[in-house]
């Protein structure tokens, strides 16, 4: 934060802004696990970016703007499907009285009751799998629009993946 920033912002105000991160983080994984993929696609900006990289820094799904997210994250999740996602430990950095970066310690499950779907483009380079579970990282800049706060950018990184087929 720049001088003039820092004196426009007190503790409290900071202290505020990093509670309603962790909050719309709270809400993007209970939207994630109740399977509420435009709601979650809600809470990021209109033109809001979700970049997924598996363990190599390879992209599994790049996705773009509200209606992008939504409709890729409900392909991937169709039929009969049990998402868990956990946020762990989190670094929010509050940069400025509208704009923020955290990176969130993360685990996430998926099961899968039916057969795994066939590999396709909603997929991106993920294998066909009954069972997912993966750890690693989000990386998020936030921006804080008429008083709320969205996530306009969003990097999943991975420190491990495991799939079952």
């Amino acid at each position: 934060m720049s001088d003039k920033e820092e004196a426009a912002m007190g503790n409290v105000e900071v202290l505020m802004a990093v509670e309603e991160i962790r909050r719309l983080e709270a809400r993007y994984a209970r939207y994630a696990d109740e399977k509420r993929w435009t709601e979650l696609a809600g809470l990021f900006t209109v033109d809001g970016t979700f970049t997924s990289l598996d363990v190599d820094g390879k992209p599994v799904a790049d996705m773009s703007g509200r209606q992008e997210i939504a409709a890729s994250l409900t392909a991937v999740n169709a039929g009969n499907v049990t998402p868990i996602h956990m946020l762990l430990t989190s670094e929010v950095d509050v940069i400025s009285p509208t704009r923020a970066h955290g990176v969130w310690a993360m685990a996430d499950l998926i099961f899968r009751d039916d057969d795994p779907p066939a590999h396709s483009a909603a997929t991106g380079n993920v294998p066909p799998f009954r069972q997912m579970r993966g750890w690693g990282h989000y990386h998020v800049d936030y921006v804080k629009i008429d008083g709320s706060w969205y996530v306009s950018k969003r990097v999943q990184t991975r420190t491990r993946l495991e799939f079952r087929s």
